[in-house]
Formats: structure tokens, sequence, C-alpha cells
């Protein structure tokens, strides 16, 4: 059987449920992070910092070959629904690029209900690629449990094809 819920409807937020956040991973400190992963985690296929191994993973991205300045030109000429990208520098302290500057990134959500983030993370990838064509790179296997397709299948559920044309 079901178990009704009191003081909670289907289209809140978890900070207006009045309940203390706990991560329910080390690399999802926030809900910011939370509202973000749905789409950032996207560049889990990719060879681009989503910012683990920085106190802001997810919300920061980016790689030394990135030009923040160009790239958030890129990405605000899109004009996605309730996102601000600002330029960003970080070193992850592990994953990828660790010890490295990085250049990228910061998304901030500007209004959680107009915000779309699997869309923002395909957009993110395509403003990467049309920018980075040579240094941009998709992982190869193994990720997670798959031995056989690339990550970003993985994460997309179905082929590269579908999203980005490869």
């Amino acid at each position: 059987s079901i178990l009704p819920m009191k003081n909670w409807e289907r289209q809140m937020w978890f900070d207006q449920t009045g309940l203390p956040w706990v991560m329910p991973s080390p690399n999802m400190p926030t809900l910011d992070t939370a509202t973000v992963y749905p789409g950032m985690c996207l560049l889990e296929g990719t060879n681009i910092s989503e910012g683990r191994g920085t106190t802001r993973p997810f919300e920061i991205f980016g790689a030394p070959f990135v030009n923040a300045e160009a790239l958030c030109r890129e990405l605000s000429a899109f004009r996605l629904p309730g996102v601000f990208f600002r330029e960003n520098y970080f070193q992850p302290t592990f994953h990828k690029f660790a010890g490295e500057l990085c250049s990228g990134a910061q998304l901030h959500v500007t209004d959680r209900n107009a915000f779309q983030p699997f869309q923002t993370g395909v957009e993110i990838i395509r403003a990467l690629r049309k920018l980075y064509p040579k240094e941009f790179a998709w992982n190869q296997p193994p990720y997670e449990y798959e031995w056989k397709r690339l990550p970003i299948e993985v994460l997309i559920g179905g082929p590269i094809e579908s999203l980005f044309g490869d």
C-alpha cells in the first residue's frame, strides 16, 4: 500500500519541506548541486571537468584548454531558461585535471521552475564541442557497470547520434 505524506506536495522543492539537507553523495553537498546534476552529470562522459575535487561539483565545469570568457559568451547566447553562466577558474584536488588550473564557468540557477537541467547540459556540451573541436573528447568505456557503450550513451540513455549527431 501507499502511505500518504502530510505537509508535502509534488511541486515542492526540498528546501520547502523544512527538513535538513543530508548529502546523498560526497559530490552532492547542496540542493543547488542536486538541481543541476541531471544535466551536468553528462560531463562525466567527456574529458571536461564536472567540478569533482572542488567545493562546487557539477556547478562548475571546465578544462585547462577552455577560455572562460568565450565559453560564457557562447552559453549566454543560447538564452537558456533559468540559468546564468559566470566565468570561473578552479583547480580540482582530485579527478579530472587534479592539480591543474581549469578555466570554465559556474552555472547559477536563477529560476528553478524554468531551469531545464538536461537541456542545459546538452547545450553546454554542444558549446564546448563547437569552441574546442580538437581538444574536446568523449570518454571511452568502461563506465560504471558498462564495458562496451560510450559513457555518454549510458548517461543519455541511447545512441550518441540522437543528441549530438556523431
